[in-house]
C-alpha cells in the first residue's frame, strides 16, 4: 500500500494520541469521518497499523531510571536471549541491530540499585557474550 499525504498526517495525528475521536481526526484531515474509518481500516489491512499501545508519560519517566542496554549474543542463541529477555517486565523495548552489537534493549528499574541488579541478571543470561549499558538521562524527542 502506497500512503498519501493523508494517510502519513493521520498516522502522524494517531501516534500522537491513538485515542483520538474519528470526528476531530477528519476535521483536522479535512475530510468525512467515513473516510476516516475506511483509511484507518486499510492501514490495519495493510499491517501498517498493527495496534494500539499506551505510551508512558514524561512524569512516570521521572519516577524510574532507564538505560540502553547494547546486547552482544554468543552464535546461535538469538532466539533463547530475546525469550529470556522479553520474560523481564522491565524491559520496555528490545531492537536487533547491525554492528559489533546484535540487540539493544531499554530498560526501566525504579531506583539505580535495581537497575544495576537487573543489568547483572540480564548480563549473566545463557548466550550473552557481553553487554554495554547507558543510562538516560533525558529524552529529547519521542514520537
Amino acid at each position: 500500500m502506497k500512503l498519501d499525504e493523508t494517510d502519513r498526517r493521520l498516522l502522524a495525528m494517531l501516534r500522537e494520541d491513538a485515542r483520538r475521536h474519528v470526528s476531530s481526526l477528519a476535521e483536522a484531515l479535512g475530510v468525512s469521518r467515513a473516510t476516516v474509518y475506511g483509511r484507518i481500516a486499510k492501514l490495519e489491512e495493510e499491517r501498517i497499523i498493527t495496534g494500539y499501545t499506551v505510551r508512558v508519560g514524561a512524569e512516570h519517566h521521572r519516577r524510574m531510571i532507564r538505560a540502553h542496554m547494547m546486547i552482544k549474543v554468543q552464535p546461535k542463541f538469538t532466539r533463547e536471549v530475546e525469550r529470556a529477555l522479553a520474560a523481564h517486565p522491565e524491559l520496555t523495548t528490545l531492537h536487533a541491530i547491525s554492528g559489533e552489537y546484535d540487540l539493544i534493549a531499554e530498560i526501566e528499574a525504579a531506583d539505580p540499585e535495581a537497575l544495576n541488579e537487573l543489568i547483572d541478571q540480564i548480563g549473566m543470561l545463557d548466550g550473552i557474550a557481553r553487554t554495554t549499558s547507558s543510562i538516560i538521562l533525558t529524552t529529547k524527542l519521542q514520537r
